[in-house]
């Protein structure tokens, strides 16, 4: 299940919580939905793949590749740095930090970004893997490095955001936020445009911060907490908020989705629903990946659901991504499932990695790039 970290005043003191199976309210494990039969109506072509170094390891990890104009890169527990053709697969570039690494990689505006175990963030040139600053940051960092034109900007587990100057890595600005002490695993990666940064943080809420001062224009509540006990009171938003025709959506675990006028600062809807993932769009709908590893469908204007897909229920689904006229998501046990937009039913279905899927997938030009646990990096297409 999502691990979960407890923040104390004196440092961090992290609890890990993981198992094979979830657990449900009387305290029996429920057992993941078995894969279920259908008819194929497309195939899995395989158009490359590539062994990642020592892979993401065996720790809770949000590995996942990047993606930067022909070019995608990826990194390994213990600190190799891999740039690759987008097209073929061909190593282009290796470099060693020699760091351990948590975390995804970040990539854009001609950089890559990573984040060691120790709590230094490095960007490297994303044409020859070099080197060209690094920097000490207060917490680790286990979400993904995000860039503008301007700014490198990374979310820390203790609650902070820190922004760089993109080229030479000076610190212009650092956000604080109150985060509550018992938080799911990892952090949201924050959504950077030109002139705002928009960041959930495990209190529940959704803040604009100003890219020029580093301070807020605006905050949200996204999920109130309630209940109890610590355990019930939790509202991470753990998913990247998601921007689409000028509406912000996001996502909280035990809370709601939301569509938000960034401009206004105004919810124009929200639906109950669970979720730690984050969130893409298609067809006119929303795709959430549910913290019971459901699969919904909502309609982007009304909040309307269009559909549910239910059977992969307790398989620890990734983000879901959309691929042409399929969602996909892919489970712990290394398999992507294709879904029709349309109705949500299954249309394919492909194992990619025996040892499982942590990470999200990316998509680019209706290919998907899967990093799997076991540090294969494949690049798929639907025919």
């Amino acid at each position: 299940m999502k691990s979960l970290v407890r923040t104390i005043s004196a440092g961090l003191l992290a609890t890990v919580l993981s198992g094979c199976g979830l657990w449900g309210d009387s305290g029996e494990e429920v057992e993941p939905n078995s894969l279920v039969s259908f008819e194929a109506e497309k195939e899995v072509d395989v158009l490359w793949s590539v062994s990642v170094g020592s892979g993401p390891g065996s720790k809770y990890h949000q590995f996942q590749p990047a993606i930067d104009g022909d070019k995608i890169f990826a990194a390994d527990r213990d600190g190799s740095v891999f740039g690759y053709a987008l097209a073929s697969g061909e190593k282009l570039w290796e470099t060693e930090l020699e760091l351990p690494i948590v975390g995804g990689v970040g990539a854009g505006y001609g950089k890559v970004a990573l984040a060691s175990e120790e709590g230094e963030v490095i960007v490297l040139s994303s044409e020859d893997g070099s080197e060209l600053w690094r920097a000490k940051v207060s917490s680790e960092v286990s979400s993904i490095p995000q860039f503008n034109q301007d700014l490198a900007v990374f979310q820390l587990i203790n609650g902070k955001i820190v922004a760089f100057e993109a080229a030479t890595g000076k610190r212009l600005w650092t956000f604080d936020s109150l985060i509550p002490r018992l938080t799911l695993r990892g952090t949201s990666s924050p959504f950077v445009s030109s002139d705002v940064t928009f960041a959930g943080f495990s209190n529940g809420k959704l803040i604009a911060i100003d890219n020029a001062k580093g301070s807020a224009l605006w905050e949200t509540r996204v999920a109130l907490p309630q209940g109890r006990s610590e355990l019930e009171r939790m509202v991470d938003i753990d998913g990247k908020p998601l921007i689409v025709d000028r509406m912000l959506y996001v996502t909280s675990y035990q809370g709601r989705l939301v569509a938000i006028n960034p401009f206004r600062a105004q919810i124009v809807w929200s639906k109950d629903v669970s979720s730690y993932r984050s969130l893409t769009s298609g067809f006119g709908n929303i795709y959430v990946s549910e913290s019971n590893d459901a699969v919904q469908a909502f309609d982007l204007a009304t909040s309307a659901s269009v559909w549910r897909q239910a059977a992969l229920e307790n398989r620890r689904v990734t983000s879901p991504v959309t691929v042409g006229s399929e969602v996909a998501v892919g489970d712990y046990e290394g398999y992507v499932h294709f879904m029709s937009q349309t109705d949500g039913h299954f249309v394919a279905r492909y194992k990619v990695d025996s040892s499982g899927l942590n990470g999200d997938m990316l998509v680019s030009d209706n290919v998907l790039y899967v990093l799997g646990n076991s540090g294969r990096l494949s690049a798929l297409s639907l025919k």
